[in-house]
């Protein structure tokens, strides 16, 4: 899923009512959606939802699936209805290695922000490993998204080179007081003064991923990413 079919997907949700603001559906039991990319190449595997009650907000979570019987193997960690914002299949995002024993999973967790999971398949589970985060390599520090009201804007983006290795994409939006967090990012970050005289500063930057032993992240250099609003 490329940058910018997430960002224009991301748009017009935003652009939508406040009652229409999420993407919800209302599961019947037994009801597993396979979300976007969801299917594995080997065709053998897939990443479905479910979630119980209306708009499916009671114990939503991802699960690995079994195919073509579409039979639930395990759980998804950290997909649940406490930090979701949406519950519709359409809504959640996979990209798949091309052997089939990694995944990337995007969601949102809030209006403008993606939570990007990525997980090692071992037989009937899917493993959670290590994001890397881009921003912290470039900035120093990392962003807890429930309490770094700075941030306005994340865009996470994964496209596999190989089995094991991705091209990571990170795109983010922040408002901040001063300029100082502009001049840490240097190249990777734009500038703009807004009128109430706080500055929206954007980072963009991809790089290149492999993973190692022990599922251990060897992140190659950054590079600048494509701004966009």
């Amino acid at each position: 899923m490329s940058l910018r079919v997430l960002l224009a997907l991301i748009l017009m949700l935003a652009a939508t009512p406040p009652a229409l603001a999420t993407a919800e559906h209302t599961y019947a039991k037994g009801e597993y959606g396979i979300i976007a990319g969801g299917w594995a190449p080997n065709k053998r595997l897939a990443i479905a939802v479910h979630g119980e009650g209306e708009g499916a907000h009671d114990k939503f979570h991802a699960y690995l699936m079994a195919e073509p019987k579409h039979r639930r193997l395990a759980v998804l960690d950290n997909i649940s209805h406490e930090n979701n914002l949406d519950t519709a299949s359409d809504a959640y995002y996979a990209e798949w290695s091309p052997d089939s024993r990694y995944v990337a999973v995007s969601f949102r967790t809030e209006r403008h922000i993606m939570t990007l999971n990525i997980y090692a398949i071992e037989g009937h589970r899917a493993r959670l490993i290590e994001t890397p985060d881009l921003f912290r390599k470039a900035a120093g520090r990392t962003v807890v998204v429930k309490t770094d009201g700075d941030m306005r804007t994340y865009f996470p983006t994964v496209k596999w080179r190989g089995p094991r290795s991705y091209d990571l994409n990170d795109y983010r939006l922040f408002v901040e007081d001063d300029k100082a967090l502009a001049d840490k990012l240097g190249e990777l970050g734009s500038l703009t003064k807004m009128e109430d005289g706080r500055y929206s500063i954007e980072f963009a930057a991809h790089a290149t991923v492999t993973i190692g032993r022990g599922n251990r992240n060897r992140i190659g250099k950054l590079k600048l990413g494509v701004f966009e609003r």
